[in-house]
């Protein structure tokens, strides 16, 4: 049933919801509530979604349907009417943004356009992801099928997630591999994607190492110095520091 309750609710999440863009779009701080409701793609599809979760919820048949399939017409981000969606969401950009039927978002989750929270599988029941909270995805990421996002964590852009991810970690990578962010959790929503840990760049680098190491031991061995194309070493990607550190 729909009443007074559900309008002062949906009225409580608008405001959480512009609060959380204000506080991490550098450049929503000097914009006014009101030119963020009429410009904000992200902040558009997030009301007509707490609009059409309330009436899905209360069983108003076509309605919420046809409200998210114009809202998805009109913004590029598509919300299942059933999705359940926390607290404080922020989606920067938000064109391409997709998020399945029985997908379950956290509090004070951030998205980059282009992520989706998919099925896999055609079956009935649970079958998207659950994202804990204060979790950042990436642009471009894919998080498939019924898996669980730990808190705190942070997908990688053009990630594509097919399993659980622990709590307060880093996932990079096709298929993503979850790392560790100098073994302790990061202070607030982290957006420098540009010195995120390389697992195929370190598998590499392990193996070159151990190929060195053997031939010194076989140059040991034969008295012959080994000869060969030169090796240079691997060196991470830098660039200067995102989040303005």
């Amino acid at each position: 049933m729909i009443g007074l309750g559900t309008f002062a609710r949906v009225a409580r999440e608008l405001r959480e919801d512009l609060t959380a863009a204000q506080e991490r779009d550098p450049a929503a701080r000097s914009v006014g509530r009101v030119e963020m409701l009429l410009t904000y793609a992200g902040v558009q599809a997030l009301l007509s979604h707490r609009i059409t979760h309330a009436m899905y919820d209360a069983g108003v048949p076509v309605a919420p349907r046809f409200l998210a399939n114009l809202t998805k017409i009109v913004t590029g981000i598509e919300i299942h009417p059933n999705a359940s969606i926390g607290r404080g969401l922020f989606m920067d950009h938000g064109s391409g943004i997709v998020i399945g039927e029985t997908a379950e978002v956290g509090d004070d989750v951030t998205m980059y356009q282009g992520v989706t929270l998919g099925g896999t599988g055609f079956a009935r029941g649970k079958r998207h992801p659950t994202v804990g909270n204060e979790v950042m995805i990436g642009a471009g990421s894919k998080l498939l099928g019924p898996i669980e996002v730990g808190d705190r964590s942070k997908i990688g852009a053009n990630s594509v997630v097919i399993h659980d991810v622990p709590p307060n970690s880093t996932v990079v990578g096709n298929p993503g591999h979850p790392v560790r962010v100098d073994g302790k959790r990061p202070d607030g929503p982290d957006a420098d994607w540009l010195h995120l840990p390389d697992p195929v760049a370190d598998a590499i680098s392990g193996l070159a190492n151990r190929l060195t190491e053997l031939e010194e031991l076989v140059a040991e061995q034969s008295g012959r110095k080994p000869e060969g194309a030169e090796m240079r070493p691997l060196r991470r990607r830098g660039g200067p520091d995102s989040t303005g550190g």
